[in-house]
């Protein structure tokens, strides 16, 4: 590829004015009040759930949990029977832009994870009974903020260890038998195709049998419904969309004929729902949950996961479940006592397990769901991973 250092500034201010774009006609000072009355609400309320405190040391730390120890080298590893588990929200490492591809089949001495509190020392409070990224100080998010840059103009160093290797790996020493990898598709010029670029590696790697391919398309993509259909015949089990990153609206019509070839394909979809609360405010009019009820209404017969169960959005999202019966919940980074009320009010029936890996690792989301379950071995195998063979239609391993 070659390019000018003119056309090249001209596509840098083309990305930084993305972000001058309008908020979004619907989104209101009570929007903006519900979410910071959510973060002082939670953040005040830490540690006075059913579990106590529950404060570590980083993630090694974990080990003092009597579901981990720790390896020779140092690494988590699950010290408890399971039943059979599957992450529902994995990524591996992005590349968009100028970047150039990751190796995704590359093993490296350990993974760097967005949210990396054992990288330094002492190692980053880490809080279970807060959404998981109330756990970043002003240092971490800068850090991410310019791991986001590198991703997209030299390729990151954190994504580089974001491989197959690397999750397969983790996932031995935790017991997990499959996770799901869900890529993110977007409209920067010069960026490749992330669903195939996973595709091959997953075949590359024989490891067909523990990743579970979703796809991803752009409902602004005029090919996205024929996209759809090539990737259901490479065997995805699913789609994945980013309202925020994707800068769409779920409730958009061009969004509603991807759902319509969803239905035709029988593949579920899950979102990125709700908003985290770290993202910049003009992509957070995208992740809104009212924007998810006109699919979940029009589509009763596709299956839509919410993920991060609504983020900080998470008692608008837990209504849309509890209401339609084509709605779940993945848990990854709730706290603990939310996960433990949706439980509560929901059952296990509605909730997956998922883990947001590589911004975290896959322990944290376990620890929490293991800890909620600790008296409810049917609940367990069902969040664990048996609504996750249901909703994804996958025949049990013998």
């Amino acid at each position: 590829m070659s390019i000018t250092r003119r056309e090249f500034f001209r596509l840098c201010s083309t990305l930084a004015l993305a972000g001058c774009t309008g908020r979004g006609s619907d989104y209101t000072d009570e929007d903006r009040e519900h979410l910071h009355r959510q973060q002082v609400t939670e953040s005040l309320r830490s540690g006075s759930g059913p579990f106590g405190p529950m404060v570590f040391a980083g993630y090694r730390d974990l080990a003092r949990l009597t579901y981990f120890r720790l390896t020779d080298d140092g690494r988590l590893a699950v010290a408890t029977d399971l039943p059979p588990v599957i992450d529902c929200h994995t990524h591996l490492g992005w590349s968009y832009f100028l970047a150039p591809d990751v190796d995704l089949l590359r093993a490296t001495p350990r993974t760097q994870y967005l949210l990396d509190c054992d990288a330094q020392a002492p190692p980053c409070e880490l809080d279970l009974d807060v959404y998981v990224n109330s756990n970043f100080t002003e240092s971490m998010l800068n850090s991410l903020r310019w791991e986001t840059i590198r991703t997209l103009l030299l390729g990151g160093q954190a994504a580089s260890t974001h491989t197959i290797p690397n999750l397969v790996t983790e996932m031995d020493l935790l017991r997990i038998q499959s996770a799901a990898v869900l890529p993110i598709a977007v409209t920067l010029p010069f960026s490749s195709d992330p669903t195939l670029h996973q595709l091959e590696a997953i075949e590359r790697a024989k490891v067909s049998h523990r990743l579970i391919p979703f796809a991803s398309v752009h409902p602004g993509d005029r090919h996205g419904t024929a996209k759809l259909r090539d990737y259901a015949n490479r065997g995805v089990r699913g789609l994945k969309l980013h309202p925020e990153m994707q800068r769409f609206y779920p409730d958009s019509d061009e969004a509603m004929s991807i759902y319509a070839e969803c239905r035709r394909l029988q593949l579920p979809v899950i979102f990125h729902a709700g908003r985290s609360g770290i993202e910049p405010e003009f992509l957070r009019p995208y992740a809104l949950i009212r924007r998810l009820k006109r699919a979940v209404q029009e589509f009763r017969d596709v299956a839509f996961i919410f993920g991060h169960a609504g983020a900080r959005d998470s008692e608008e999202a837990a209504a849309l479940a509890r209401q339609n019966d084509n709605v779940w919940l993945e848990l990854s980074s709730q706290g603990l006592t939310r996960i433990y009320e949706l439980y509560r009010d929901l059952g296990s029936s509605k909730l997956l397990y998922g883990s947001d890996w590589p911004f975290y690792p896959q322990a944290v989301a376990l620890a929490k769901v293991l800890l909620v379950t600790d008296h409810d071995e049917q609940a367990r195998q069902r969040i664990l991973g048996g609504n996750a063979l249901e909703v994804l239609r996958i025949t049990p391993a013998a």
